[in-house]
């Protein structure tokens, strides 16, 4: 009798564990496609950036054409310098120089950006702050999820904890990493997280006439530290996987 009432009892511990283990992966499948999505958003922002395609708030539009065209002589007349003689209306202008205009003109649309998409700063500071937010909340509750995951199945006696805890401390790492911690240290060249602010991306891609280690690091604080997190946040999802399938062998589920 009391054998019965012990084997029911491990039935229905198990039942209520593996009821625990379906919310919790749902939570984690979820959790994982916001962050992943976060970070593409962070590292196109990165690349937009990079490709001249955000437009400043402070530029000034050109004048007009027409509005130049209505200049009178003596406008024309008094923009010019003392010792320069006016330039008759019926009398064609000299030539300037072809190759020096040339060349400045391709440098100054080199350096201004293109507004293919119309992408502002202001958009690009409300999308990295809303990323931001984001992705640190899923973050966290990733990790979370992943050390639930672990006592429930330590609770339980479902097996695959070998996986769980790979996947804990995978997620631990992706957090570790993740965080701005430049933001609360004197040092924020020493110590630095994924995460970076619109000031801090705009202020860097505007630095010109780096060195080659200086465009190295600044490719593998953007690029590099990025593509570290993102491979912690794949694997441990990975092992999370594994772990769901090996507690669905061990109850012979499948």
């Amino acid at each position: 009798m009391n054998e019965n009432q012990g084997k029911q009892g491990d039935l229905v511990e198990t039942t209520d564990c593996l009821e625990a283990i379906g919310v919790l992966r749902g939570w984690k499948n979820f959790l994982f496609v916001v962050a992943l999505c976060c970070l593409l958003l962070l590292q196109g922002s990165f690349w937009l950036v990079k490709a001249k395609y955000v437009k400043g708030s402070d530029e000034t539009p050109a004048v007009p054409a027409k509005n130049a065209g209505q200049m009178g002589p003596a406008a024309e007349q008094a923009s010019a310098g003392p010792n320069q003689p006016a330039v008759e209306p019926n009398q064609p202008a000299a030539e300037p120089n072809q190759p020096a205009e040339a060349a400045a003109k391709t440098a100054s649309d080199k350096a201004k950006p293109h507004v293919r998409f119309g992408v502002t700063t202001e958009h690009l500071t409300w999308l990295i702050r809303f990323t931001n937010f984001v992705l640190i909340l899923a973050a966290i509750l990733y990790c979370l999820t992943m050390l639930f995951s672990l006592k429930v199945s330590m609770l339980g006696r479902l097996g695959g904890i070998n996986h769980i805890c790979r996947a804990f401390f995978l997620s631990l790492a992706f957090v570790v990493l993740l965080f701005p911690w430049q933001k609360f240290f004197l040092f924020p060249e020493v110590v630095i997280g994924a995460i970076y602010t619109p000031g801090e991306l705009l202020n860097s891609c505007a630095v010109q006439g780096r060195s080659v280690f200086g465009n190295i690091l600044h490719y593998l604080r953007f690029t590099g530290l990025w593509a570290l997190v993102v491979l912690l946040l794949v694997f441990s999802q990975v092992r999370s996987c594994h772990w769901a399938k090996a507690i669905l062998r061990r109850l012979e589920v499948i």
